[in-house]
């Protein structure tokens, strides 16, 4: 891994929560690399390749038993030395030119007003999605904003599903840096991920006292592809697209089913 002295790194901690992603990290990692001063990876128990190949590539590897997304995000913010934490899910990474944009943003010779990253707390990544090869160029999944970059004080609000980065009381930027996400290694894979989501969704509504009416997941199938279809142009991303969306509609309307309990 690069020294802190090295000049094309930043004062930026890059972190990953991992289980089994032996077929992935090495992209994550690799985009890394080249703009942090440390790459710290919190495994929580991997019995493929994963860790060798973090290891190998120069990350640091620390082990905890599986807490939740939030917790697990959390106790990796915990560790970084750095002033600035990146971080990325393992099927994540960063361009090079998302790798120049970090450098600008720090140097403060970015595009976006030449703006530095010493004038926010949080930065939001433009997370672009791919789908079984396709990048989406339209939709709310082709510029995402997510609170990827920020001061490591910040931490995660515990749900058991979509969890937040709590920026309450922080001072939130927008910035041009692109992340790449690249969601699944083939579409029955990706509707398990979305089902079991849903049923963390659907328990947590539950906890909270909320209910839903016979037909709400309908009506919110139909917003969401209104929404990314017609609204956001996700039309454009052809049959790649509609495969994507689809499968999200059917996630919107099984989420609200199953709070009503009319689904298993």
């Amino acid at each position: 891994m690069p020294s802190s002295s090295a000049p094309s790194t930043l004062p930026l901690s890059g972190v990953v929560i991992t289980k089994n992603e032996a077929d992935r990290i090495a992209r994550c990692i690799g985009s890394l690399l080249p703009v942090c001063r440390e790459v710290i990876v919190l495994d929580s128990g991997s019995n493929d390749d994963t860790v060798t190949i973090a290891r190998g590539l120069g990350a640091r590897v620390e082990h905890q038993d599986w807490r939740g997304f939030a917790a697990q995000k959390n106790a990796v913010i915990a560790m970084a030395a750095q002033p600035w934490v990146i971080l990325l899910d393992a099927d994540e990474w960063l361009e090079p030119p998302a790798q120049d944009a970090l450098r600008a943003l720090f140097s403060g010779s970015g595009d976006v007003g030449h703006a530095n990253v010493e004038q926010a707390d949080v930065w939001l990544l433009l997370r672009r999605t791919h789908f079984l090869g396709h990048a989406m160029r339209a939709g709310s999944f082709a510029r995402e904003p997510v609170h990827r970059l920020f001061r490591p004080h910040l931490r995660h609000g515990l749900k058991a599903v979509h969890e937040y980065l709590d920026v309450a009381g922080n001072k939130v930027e927008t910035s041009d840096v692109v992340l790449e996400h690249d969601t699944a290694r083939d579409a029955e894979e990706y509707w398990r991920k979305l089902q079991g989501y849903a049923q963390l969704w659907a328990s947590e509504q539950r906890e909270r006292g909320r209910s839903a009416f016979v037909g709400r997941g309908l009506l919110a199938a139909f917003a969401y592809l209104l929404k990314n279809l017609v609204v956001r142009g996700g039309l454009i991303d052809g049959s790649a697209g509609w495969r994507f969306h689809l499968l999200h509609a059917r996630y919107a309307k099984l989420k609200y089913d199953l709070l009503a309990g009319r689904a298993t």
